[in-house]
């Protein structure tokens, strides 16, 4: 399989679960693309989730892109509802489960989640389900384009394919741009 191939023909997603500075609960369903790492949509739900809720968030988080070949999710009863694998089943995207009560057979995804509660969630709050949406595209789009990914060598998932070894700046060619608000402050040339 070649690697043209290989772009996008492997999503991994999960659910979890966070509170808003008003103490409500708020669900995000994170998709990721196995080989580029990119953070491939997001959707955010208020309250409780069902499959048919679980349908309409996975619709809305890989809207307006290409579907994958296969989808890695994990044994969450959520994704055993009929409606779910029929929805999967009209878009033609094939279901892989992980290895049941093992995480680390789903790594992506749950590595992706932890980068966003560690280096988001855990440092700013939310209001609400509009809020935490902006804050979470603010920070699909610093992650792609910007924060370096060591599993890739150190650049960001948009640039895979980019120069692999970009050269030095001296101390007076850059300058820093902010991200996500001012959460994140990196160099850029000048």
């Amino acid at each position: 399989m070649g690697a043209a191939h290989a772009k996008d023909s492997l999503w991994s997603l999960d659910l979890f679960r966070c509170e808003s500075i008003t103490l409500r609960s708020c669900w995000v369903l994170a998709i990721i693309d196995v080989f580029s790492r990119r953070f491939v949509g997001f959707a955010v739900e208020l309250g409780a989730v069902d499959g048919p809720v679980v349908c309409r968030m996975f619709n809305r988080a890989r809207a307006k892109q290409p579907l994958p070949s296969y989808l890695s999710t994990d044994h969450d009863p959520l994704f055993r509802f009929h409606r779910w694998l029929a929805n999967l089943r009209v878009l033609g995207v094939e279901e892989v489960k992980s290895v049941p009560y093992t995480p680390v057979s789903h790594p992506f995804v749950e590595r992706m989640i932890r980068t966003i509660r560690e280096e988001l969630l855990d440092q700013v709050l939310f209001w609400n389900q509009l809020d935490l949406e902006r804050k979470l595209s603010a920070f699909q789009i610093y992650y792609n384009r910007y924060r370096s990914h060591s599993a890739i060598g150190g650049i960001p998932p948009e640039n895979k394919r980019g120069p692999r070894h970009p050269r030095t700046l001296s101390l007076n060619e850059f300058r820093w741009r902010s991200h996500c608000n001012g959460l994140f402050e990196l160099p850029t040339t000048a």
